[in-house]
């Protein structure tokens, strides 16, 4: 029995940090062997705490591999992109 991605997405919204569900798109997932791997994409929206600022997209930091509790016995791997944010305004127009 196959299951379809969107009940794999609201099962994964019960288990995944709120955190992943708020601010990241997941992009696709893939099961295989002992593995269920899970890939995220941070939204093209600038987060609540940083509002105030005049933030831009620049891109992408490199993905990061987070390795999860596992799921019925299968290893849970979270990757994770996140954007790159730039205030061009700022003094330094550091990085977020």
């Amino acid at each position: 029995m196959s299951m379809s991605s969107e009940g794999l997405l609201s099962i994964a919204n019960l288990l995944l940090p709120e955190v992943l569900i708020n601010y990241f798109d997941m992009t696709r997932h893939c099961i295989k062997d002992e593995e269920i791997q899970f890939y995220f994409t941070e939204f093209n929206v600038v987060p609540d705490e940083f509002k105030d600022q005049n933030l831009h997209s620049k891109g992408f930091f490199p993905e990061t591999i987070v390795r999860d509790f596992p799921i019925r016995g299968k290893n849970v791997f979270l990757h994770i992109t996140r954007r790159k944010w730039i205030n061009p305004t700022a003094a330094n127009m550091g990085l977020l």
